[in-house]
């Protein structure tokens, strides 16, 4: 079951993102010959819609879009207004650009859903403590992840504070005493706690040795909820488009400097293991997940390296400065041999996950 989420998660972010190239594509009046779902060989022709064959194909992994009017040196394509490449540099681009955005779109909508389910993340003056450490004062005194820590109390007196960063200033003077902590439990079970800050705690934990946060999953009106979602979604989508931007940017760099591909990086074992692991935890994971890998392919599709959609548009630039079409070859063989590269590359991160599966570290 899970290999067959695993391939369908796939499936779903590459048919969105076809789907993103057809859709402008009809809307420019350029013909589309084919959209296919999975991969050929093709098993059956499904039908036929406005000049577009629809078909199903063997390999159950995303779809293609097979547009008229990408080689030039077919005289009935280089004749027709129908040709990909007979229209207007702008509208070439946002064909390219839609299967990117449509990918942006997806991880902001799963995100979105995620939120309408989990509430809204609101800033509060509340402390929720979201991480227990391992042989610490919270944890031998029974802290409870999800707990919210309500009220201080040292010799029957109160210490007020405020947010997670008053809470903290407050319980520095009382290292090494000991404190009475009013904790409410995710259920609503109110809890007094004895604990005792430390003195000198390890490097990298704080006094009580938790992780502490002041936002609060916040179940408005559900009418509300999907609109919020998708404002905390686009939000979530953007900062995850920044970090994996940063990320393929030090792998290439890595490249370049002959450093090669970081640890940390996978291939599609590397992600199905990962996949695997969210799918234990649930849909709602399994979810964020998508929206990440989703996002994930829109950022990569974009960057200007050949094969890719940003590549294209890099050719389509160059083609607004030169003010004619580069020769169909000439961009096919770029195109042919960056594609050999990223089949290389995959092949290496693959293997590279392979040996990590038979002798892990």
């Amino acid at each position: 079951m899970q290999i067959v989420v695993f391939v369908l998660m796939l499936s779903v972010l590459i048919l969105v993102h076809e789907l993103g190239h057809f859709l402008i594509a009809k809307l420019f009046k350029m013909r589309v010959e084919e959209f296919g779902i999975g991969l050929p060989p093709r098993a059956k022709s499904l039908f036929v819609s406005r000049g577009t064959l629809f078909s199903l194909n063997w390999l159950p992994l995303g779809g293609f879009v097979k547009l008229f009017g990408e080689d030039m040196d077919d005289p009935v394509q280089a004749n027709s207004p129908e040709a990909f490449f007979n229209k207007p540099i702008w509208q070439r681009t946002a064909v390219l650009l839609a299967g990117v955005i449509m990918n942006f779109i997806l991880g902001v909508f799963a995100f979105g859903i995620v939120y309408t389910y989990l509430g809204i993340p609101t800033k509060t003056d509340k402390v929720f403590v979201v991480e227990v450490g391992k042989n610490t004062p919270a944890e031998a005194a029974g802290i409870t992840v999800e707990s919210e820590i309500k009220k201080i109390t040292y010799q029957n007196k109160v210490v007020p504070f405020s947010g997670v960063d008053g809470f903290i200033k407050q319980v520095e003077p009382y290292k090494g005493k000991e404190l009475e902590l009013t904790t409410i439990s995710k259920t609503g079970q109110e809890k007094s706690i004895r604990i005792t800050p430390r003195l000198t705690p390890p490097a990298g934990e704080g006094a009580l040795g938790v992780a502490l946060s002041n936002i609060e999953m916040k179940m408005y009106p559900i009418w509300q909820r999907p609109f919020r979602g998708a404002v905390v979604g686009m939000q979530e989508a953007w900062a995850w488009g920044k970090e994996i931007a940063v990320n393929l940017g030090t792998v290439l760099w890595g490249i370049v400097t002959g450093k090669g591909v970081p640890k940390d990086v996978s291939g599609p074992i590397g992600i199905y293991q990962v996949s695997k692991q969210v799918y234990k935890i649930g849909w709602v994971a399994v979810l964020q997940f998508m929206a990440i890998l989703s996002i994930n392919l829109a950022i990569l599709n974009v960057m200007p390296f050949p094969a890719l959609d940003g590549g294209r548009i890099f050719f389509l630039g160059i083609e607004m400065i030169i003010g004619k079409k580069l020769k169909n070859r000439i961009e096919g063989y770029v195109h042919s041999v960056g594609m050999v590269f990223l089949i290389g590359l995959m092949v290496l991160i693959t293997v590279r996950d392979v040996i990590k599966l038979i002798h892990p570290l």
